[in-house]
C-alpha cells in the first residue's frame, strides 16, 4: 500500500519567525516546498517547484501578497493561494479574495485557522478567518 503524497505548499512571508511557526504548523500534513521572503521570488520560483498551495504574507518584500496572488492568477497558475495578514479590515479581505486567493487567515488566529483555510482552498472553497467581517459582493 502507498501513502498518500502531502499537498505541497510554498511559504512567503518576510518575518522569519513567521515561516518557522508556519512550518511547524503544517510539518504534519503538508510538504513545505520552499520558504522565500520575497515576492518577486515566488512567481521566479512557483514553474519549479509547483505547490498545490501558496501561503502568502500581505506585506512580503519586492511585491505584495494581492500583488503576488494578481500575477500568479494572471499567468494562470493554478495554485491555491492563501492570504495571512495582520490587517482585519474588511477592505484587506475584499482586495485577497479580489485578487484570487481561496482563502484570508488573520495573522493572530493562525494556530486556530490555518489548516482549515488550506484544506478549504485545496478543495475550492471560499475561506475567511471567522473573526473577520466579510460579505461576499
Amino acid at each position: 500500500m502507498t501513502e498518500a503524497r502531502k499537498p505541497r505548499v510554498l511559504l512567503a512571508d518576510d518575518n522569519a519567525a513567521m515561516l518557522e511557526v508556519v512550518c511547524k504548523i503544517l510539518a504534519n500534513d503538508y510538504e513545505i516546498v520552499g520558504a522565500l521572503r520575497n515576492g518577486r521570488a515566488v512567481l521566479r520560483e512557483y514553474p519549479r517547484l509547483r505547490p498545490d498551495v501558496v501561503l502568502l504574507s500581505m506585506s512580503i518584500g519586492g511585491l505584495s501578497g494581492i500583488e503576488v496572488a494578481q500575477e500568479l492568477r494572471n499567468s494562470c497558475h493554478d495554485a491555491h493561494i492563501v492570504l495571512v495578514a495582520v490587517e482585519e479590515e474588511p477592505e484587506f479581505v475584499t482586495a485577497a479574495i479580489g485578487s484570487g486567493a481561496s482563502a484570508f487567515v488573520s495573522r493572530f488566529r493562525l494556530g486556530n485557522d490555518l489548516l482549515f483555510a488550506i484544506r478549504a482552498a485545496l478543495v475550492n472553497r471560499l475561506y475567511v478567518s471567522p473573526t473577520l467581517l466579510y460579505q461576499p459582493q
